[in-house]
């Protein structure tokens, strides 16, 4: 597997070399891209300020919804580990629960990372085989049309506590579930992909880059084409124990009602996974 280099969006061929590293890693990097860096900042420090205050205490997680605060004694874990991620995060969905002085800028945030992602997806689409694409029941772009599935997470990982559990992880390896994942680099490392031979890839972390990664639904609408790569993100040494890490995942999902392939809508295997998760 080749290094994971960071792609200029700007470029003629940006097209080309986004989907390639899509297709060879599971994950592509797209350095000058339209989302504005000020705006991710300013959502990294307004959040990581809600998240060491006790207001996040009035915007407990809806059971029925999946919006709002997750502390980290209801943190997930991943599939198949019973030991929880070192994490808490916000769930947010437009028309959910949102704190008054935080709603405008992460709702116009999330607008145009969906927008974005049209994009992405048509790039995709461009540069997938034609034998494959003649599969896809109808184009990936127009899937998330209309969709209230997609969720934007904002994840707080603490300092590093003195005792750690054994085994436990800011976020233990795992895939994602949807289409694709867009994700601003944060603001610390840490963030690593599984390589076919086992071993583990750092992906750049340089402030300003968007990094996007295949999910299990793209991975199935495509017959494996484009690979869901195993991630993670590795606990920090040193004095670096003592940094918080803010990160702001925007997983992007199809309406339920799309026919993914011959065994799944994307309603089916989204509840298939969920239900995995939860035993």
């Amino acid at each position: 597997m080749a290094e994971l280099q960071a792609v200029d969006y700007c470029a003629p061929d940006a097209d080309r070399l986004f989907v390639e590293s899509l297709r060879e890693t599971g994950f592509g990097v797209l350095k000058n891209h339209p989302i504005p860096q000020p705006t991710v900042t300013a959502i990294y420090e307004n959040w990581k300020a809600f998240f060491y205050s006790d207001q996040k205490e009035h915007f407990q997680f809806d059971p029925d919804t999946f919006d709002g605060f997750f502390p980290m004694a209801q943190a997930e874990s991943a599939k198949g580990r019973s030991v929880r991620d070192i994490k808490e995060y916000y769930h947010y969905r437009p028309g959910g629960q949102c704190p008054k002085e935080l709603k405008t800028e992460i709702s116009a945030y999330y607008d145009q990372a969906v927008g974005f992602a049209a994009t992405l997806l048509s790039w995709v689409e461009k540069h997938t085989p034609k034998a494959v694409a003649a599969d896809f029941s109808e184009p990936l772009s127009q899937m998330i049309q209309g969709s209230e599935q997609s969720l934007l997470r904002v994840l707080h990982y603490p300092p590093l506590p003195d005792d750690v559990i054994e085994g436990a992880e800011r976020a233990s390896a795992h895939e994602d579930i949807n289409l694709l994942t867009l994700l601003p680099a944060s603001n610390e490392p840490g963030l690593q992909v599984k390589q076919r031979d086992g071993t583990w890839l750092d992906v750049p972390c340089d402030f300003g880059n968007l990094i996007i990664n295949v999910g299990d639904m793209l991975q199935e609408a495509t017959g494996g084409h484009f690979p869901s790569t195993t991630h993670r993100v590795v606990n920090p040494e040193g004095s670096n124990t003592k940094n918080s890490r803010i990160s702001l995942p925007l997983f992007l999902h199809p309406r339920p009602d799309v026919i993914l392939s011959k065994r799944y809508t994307a309603g089916s295997y989204l509840e298939e996974r969920l239900a995995e998760l939860r035993e």
